[in-house]
């Protein structure tokens, strides 16, 4: 348990991390250490993380609904395999050592910045499709779905970039789309958590209390600022998630 005077940091951290994960993901790298820096075992701290960032997820993929940015009737062959992956990726990492993938992850985040950079109308129109959605959701889901179960960092970030890529959305709806995989890949880790005991209820729904009302903040943001608003924040946090691996990686 968790001393009563540090529950309204928990909160404030939580509300921080959902306004940022719902503008360009990335929440994670503010909910984690916290956790960790309050004295919870890194298992605990990730099961506690996973109930909080349901709720930051959840929130803003309710505001990407409800402002017509997103159709959950295109998504359910995503959220299927998204679900699916992360069952896999959660029981594998209890299994295998994810350092490799810490070595690889960050260099493909710093092609995301490159890409990002070099094409600056990246985002702004929806362009012609690559793939058809049915081939698209069922591979992205189960990769992203598994990397998010097992490591997670820059999930977003992936989804964001592969759904202007490959299907041609303009920045706000890949946002607005990530956000329902974020939160399917969310709720099915948090379940393998829980019945491995490794989740704090009253820590992680105090958090998610501010996660949710972050969350509602910049999506709604979003939705009002458009990809203008979206495309230095995203290229932040992403340029400030890769330098996290890189450090953990020398450290």
């Amino acid at each position: 348990m968790i001393a009563p005077l540090v529950l309204p940091l928990l909160f404030m951290a939580g509300l921080l991390a959902g306004l940022i994960d719902s503008i360009a993901g990335g929440g994670g790298l503010i909910t984690v250490p916290v956790l960790l820096g309050v004295g919870l075992p890194p298992q605990v701290a990730l099961g506690t993380n996973k109930l909080q960032a349901s709720f930051g997820s959840g929130s803003a993929m309710l505001t990407f609904i409800r402002s017509g940015t997103v159709s959950l009737g295109d998504c359910r062959t995503g959220i299927l395999f998204t679900a699916v992956g992360a069952i896999l990726g959660t029981v594998t990492v209890q299994l295998l050592d994810p350092a490799l993938l810490r070595l690889v992850i960050p260099w493909l985040l710093m092609g995301i910045v490159l890409y990002t950079v070099l094409t600056p109308r990246m985002g702004f129109d929806d362009i012609h499709p690559r793939m058809s959605r049915g081939p698209f959701f069922l591979l992205a889901g189960l990769i992203l779905g598994f990397y998010d179960g097992f490591l997670g960092p820059g999930t977003g970030s992936f989804w964001v970039i592969s759904l202007i890529f490959a299907l041609g959305f303009n920045l706000i709806k890949a946002t607005g789309y990530t956000k329902v995989m974020n939160f399917t890949s969310n709720i099915t880790s948090l379940i393998m958590f829980i019945l491995g005991g490794s989740v704090l209820w009253r820590e992680g729904l105090i958090m998610g209390v501010g996660q949710f009302i972050g969350a509602r903040i910049g999506a709604r943001l979003v939705v009002l600022r458009g990809a203008s608003f979206i495309r230095p924040i995203f290229i932040t946090m992403v340029v400030a998630i890769t330098a996290r691996l890189i450090w953990q990686n020398f450290k």
